[in-house]
């Protein structure tokens, strides 16, 4: 795993907590959603509809704190192009809307949870940004909050990623 995640370029904190372990302990002992997210869209650039599906799952987490109705639509938009049920141009029209709220939102939560469905949407970069931002969401959360958070969403990517779809 060291030298892979090496040559993929992952962040260094990744890199050290990978170093000594097989594949498949990264898999199953991973609590970092943004982490699985990452390697399955290094290793899959081309799986865009099961990488839209976790990250969609993962943005749903902090639907509560959305207030605006164009992130809430993005969300369930990922999570429809993640099933097959609507198009990669409905998901762009529900990305650019997406878009629009997470710069009109005012408070950290809702620009965090807003930013967490722009990226479920979002097919071109942020592709583990919903697992980050979905965790990020409730600035008042302490430490032990925020490390269940990223728990929540590391499950949520093994529940509809399996290992086996990893290119590893």
């Amino acid at each position: 795993m060291k030298n892979l995640l090496k040559k993929l370029d992952a962040c260094e904190d990744a890199r050290i907590w990978a170093a000594d372990k097989s594949w498949e302990e990264v898999y199953n002992t991973c609590n970092r959603g943004d982490w699985l997210l990452w390697l399955f869209k290094k290793t899959n650039p081309d799986d865009l509809q099961l990488l839209t599906l976790a990250k969609g799952h993962c943005a749903n987490t902090v639907r509560h704190l959305m207030k605006d109705e164009r992130s809430i639509k993005a969300v369930d938009a990922a999570i429809a192009f993640g099933l097959g049920e609507i198009t990669k141009e409905e998901l762009h029209a529900a990305y650019a809307a997406a878009t629009y709220a997470a710069y009109a939102a005012d408070a950290d939560a809702d620009a965090a949870a807003a930013y967490a469905a722009y990226a479920a949407a979002d097919d071109y970069a942020a592709y583990a940004d919903a697992a980050y931002a979905a965790y990020a969401a409730d600035a008042d959360a302490d430490a032990a909050s925020k490390k269940q958070k990223q728990q929540q969403t590391a499950d949520i990517v093994r529940k509809y990623i399996s290992i086996e779809k990893f290119n590893i």
